[in-house]
């Protein structure tokens, strides 16, 4: 069983926790873990650009002018896309699907890898608790300074805690996340990541069955 310093809010070590060796000592994969993060940007994806076709421009119902004898080229109808003002061929439509699937199997082994290489470059953190008794974004910096930190860090909490959330959203770089919705995304895009203690089971629990 592999073994991890705990520390506490103080940043002082008081302990050890025990890390599951399948979670964190899998030999890591760069291919696989680069297709799961694809795999979640693809899903994350909001399809927003979209045009509008001729069917969608308003007006143009009329024949612009009869078919012969005007000499001027034939047109069916002014929202016709060599218009000025007429519809859009072949633009964007909001109807595109980016999704993108991946083996469960495969999903939670990258997550392993991703954790994996956390704890062998010492960017993984556990704490014992986060206990504050009311939201105040400045002890919770103050928290966040006497442990190892990066510019990007990724708190994990047991469950949702609407006061630590609460505290640290303002803080530049920081993002809270449940136990039971890591992913690998997440964990590769911050440089540490702040376990709490109580993370761990259900980390094993949701995953690692």
């Amino acid at each position: 069983m592999l073994k991890i310093d705990v520390h506490n809010q103080q940043g002082q070590v008081v302990g050890q926790a025990d890390l599951d060796p399948k979670i964190f000592d899998i030999k890591p994969q760069r291919g696989l873990i680069e297709q799961a993060i694809v795999t979640i940007m693809a899903n994350r994806r909001q399809v927003t650009a979209h045009t509008k076709t001729r069917a969608d421009v308003r007006g143009g119902g009329r024949k612009p002018w009869r078919q012969k004898g005007t000499g001027r080229a034939r047109h069916g109808s002014i929202r016709s896309p060599i218009w000025v003002g007429g519809g859009v061929a072949h633009g964007p439509r909001k109807n595109r699907n980016f999704t993108l699937k991946m083996n469960t199997t495969a999903r939670r082994k990258a997550l392993f890898m991703s954790l994996t290489d956390k704890f062998q470059s010492q960017r993984l953190t556990v704490i014992d608790k986060l206990e504050l008794a009311k939201p105040k974004t400045k002890e919770f910096a103050a928290i966040l300074k006497v442990l190892p930190h990066q510019k990007k860090n990724l708190v994990v909490l047991p469950t949702t805690n609407a006061t630590l959330v609460q505290s640290g959203r303002n803080i530049p770089g920081l993002t809270f996340i449940r136990a039971d919705s890591l992913n690998t995304y997440d964990v590769v895009g911050h440089g540490q990541i702040i376990l709490l203690q109580g993370a761990l089971p259900v980390i094993s629990q949701t995953f690692a069955k």
